[in-house]
């Protein structure tokens, strides 16, 4: 609290009026609305704020770039169900924090992001004011909503607004601007005080239309080979039981995206994850839970698709509906009371998934999962080591650690994870999203140590890595219990890439993660081998403490952009 300077005059003059400052408004504000965290990076003019909001008992987790503080804001949003909080500074890290945002913004993440900024009277007649920018501007284009505070008095309702817009019907990223003029006005603190509320029900659940829930129920009940689809959107949810009492009580086989990995285990007999392919392309009735037909589902679209298959979308935007195809049963709503629904009225066991259509992808999902146990087979003495030897010996040391969430990011280490490593406990997967962004892995690895307090295991290509690799400063500086695991194969997608010049070629790449860390107070370890991989896991995850294995992967192995490499054009053949 700002002490008023001023004279008491002689003995019984009345006390001077109690002062407070925009600083102390933006915290009270976020303690009144329980934010416990505010991850960012200091500077002008946010500097004091951090410092105010860690002496007044909120965390305040320190990064080296703002990208990376927002990916972890971001990841916090979609662990917690609570707006993530990035604070930053104007500008440049106004500009570096955008990123994340419009990411978080992407993926459905609530998250909120507080910069400070110039004045906006010298912004607007360009006066070159210090990191002058009109961020509110700026921002717009790339969030769900965009805020600037002009008074201290107005700090509480933008902190309110931002925080019920980030989280409320489909989550988002949302801009506060609170330039630097008005995190110094001093008002009166009882006024101050008084302008501050605390938010009542700020995501409040949207239940969908009877007529809507029986419409798609009976699609559901005629089709020969329905199909549940379940994304990101879903895990966000945390409708765990209701999910998995509809898929089991109907029979309907589901196919989880990465995200969604866990809702149920991804061994369970109903899941088609080893049948994807055949799912996709034969399934007649599809029921999407909070997921998108965008590129990640080949905007269902075939040869991907049944060119015949009828879609019902459960989401709680109404605008997703018929983005891509022709939705015939919207269900509006959030995913929770939308599926309670479904289950409710589903009782009397209108759906039964045909026993043919269970029996066929069980089939293919052994035919599959035999080829892949050959392949791991063959890549467990493989020398030098092969992506599949290293994940095989992941996956193994994981299945015993099952508390610990997975961070995954890069192009083969993305591919090849996600379908060798089987998750088992819900939201505890956590990757590029629907950006496919690289850069999120340590930020991602942060917010799930920080907020849950258990293991994380972040594997990393080593070109992936990079975009956030000097974070490993940040997780050693907290002691959090995080182990990053690059795959290093020397290059972007691959190491063996000739140049055409005498410079390198453009997709190598050279490094020895496993010192970095050594020079932050980690542990580091270098891995050569499978078994050299599993004994350094085994050994880190036992120590709670920031460690980093580089694991030496053959330069040869790996394809360019993983399993999207259709989406990259191809010129002539380069001479060299």
């Amino acid at each position: 609290m700002t002490d008023a300077v001023q004279d008491a005059g002689a003995e019984g003059a009345d006390e001077p009026p109690a002062l407070t400052d925009g600083i102390h408004l933006v915290v009270d504000a976020l303690k009144l609305n329980d934010v416990e965290t505010l991850y960012g990076v200091v500077g002008i003019p946010i500097t004091d704020l951090a410092r105010l909001a860690q002496a007044s008992g909120i965390r305040y987790i320190g990064f080296r770039h703002e990208s990376d503080a927002g990916h972890a804001a971001a990841a916090a949003g979609f662990l917690t169900q609570k707006p993530g909080i990035c604070l930053t500074v104007s500008a440049p890290g106004f500009l570096n924090g955008l990123v994340a945002l419009a990411n978080a913004t992407t993926n459905c993440f609530p998250m909120v992001q507080i910069s400070g900024s110039s004045e906006q009277h010298l912004v607007d007649l360009q006066r070159g004011d210090y990191e002058e920018m009109d961020q509110l501007a700026a921002a717009r284009p790339f969030v769900k909503a965009a805020y600037r505070v002009h008074r201290a008095e107005d700090i509480g309702r933008g902190i309110a607004r931002a925080i019920r817009t980030a989280v409320s019907g489909r989550p988002g990223g949302v801009y506060l601007d609170i330039p630097a003029a008005v995190l110094g006005e001093v008002i009166d603190a009882e006024q101050g005080a008084e302008s501050l509320w605390r938010l009542v029900d700020p995501a409040p659940r949207q239940v969908p239309q009877a007529e809507a829930v029986d419409r798609a129920i009976d699609l559901l009940a005629g089709a020969e080979r329905p199909l549940v689809v379940l994304g990101k959107g879903a895990a966000y949810s945390q409708a765990d039981e209701q999910i998995r009492e509809f898929v089991e009580t109907t029979g309907i086989p589901y196919l989880p995206m990465s995200m969604a990995k866990g809702l149920l285990p991804d061994d369970h007999p109903q899941s088609a994850s080893t049948a994807r392919s055949l799912a996709l392309r034969r399934a007649d009735v599809v029921m999407l839970v909070g997921a998108r037909l965008n590129w990640l589902l080949g905007h269902g679209e075939a040869p991907q698709w049944n060119p015949q298959a009828t879609f019902i979308q459960v989401d709680i935007a109404a605008t997703e509906m018929d983005s891509n195809q022709p939705i015939a049963a919207p269900l509006v709503g959030d995913v929770a009371s939308v599926m309670e629904a479904l289950a409710e009225r589903s009782k009397p066991g209108r759906i039964n998934a045909p026993a043919a259509w269970r029996e066929e992808l069980a089939e293919r999902s052994a035919q599959n999962v035999a080829k892949m146990a050959g392949r791991l087979k063959a890549a467990e003495t493989a020398q030098p080591m092969k992506f599949l030897g290293a994940l095989q010996a992941i996956r193994d040391v994981l299945h015993e650690n099952p508390r610990a969430y997975v961070v995954n990011e890069g192009a083969n280490a993305l591919d090849l994870a996600r379908n060798t490593i089987g998750m088992q406990v819900p939201r505890h997967r956590l990757d590029s999203g629907t950006w496919g962004v690289m850069g999120i892995g340590m930020g991602y690895a942060i917010a799930a140590a920080v907020e849950t307090g258990d293991p994380v295991v972040a594997i990393e290509g080593d070109s992936a890595f990079g975009f956030s690799g000097m974070e490993i400063e940040a997780i050693c500086r907290y002691d959090l219990p995080i182990v990053t695991v690059v795959l290093n194969n020397s290059g972007v997608y691959r190491g063996d890439d000739p140049s055409a010049s005498d410079d390198p070629a453009p997709t190598a790449l050279k490094a020895r993660h496993d010192l970095m860390i050594q020079a932050f107070g980690g542990k580091g370890y270098q891995a050569t081998t499978p078994a050299e991989v599993a004994t350094a896991l085994r050994e880190a995850l036992a120590s709670g403490r920031p460690a980093l294995i580089d694991c030496v992967i053959d330069p040869t192995d790996g394809t360019e952009s993983g399993n999207i490499a259709h989406l990259n054009p191809k010129g002539i053949t380069v001479q060299r």
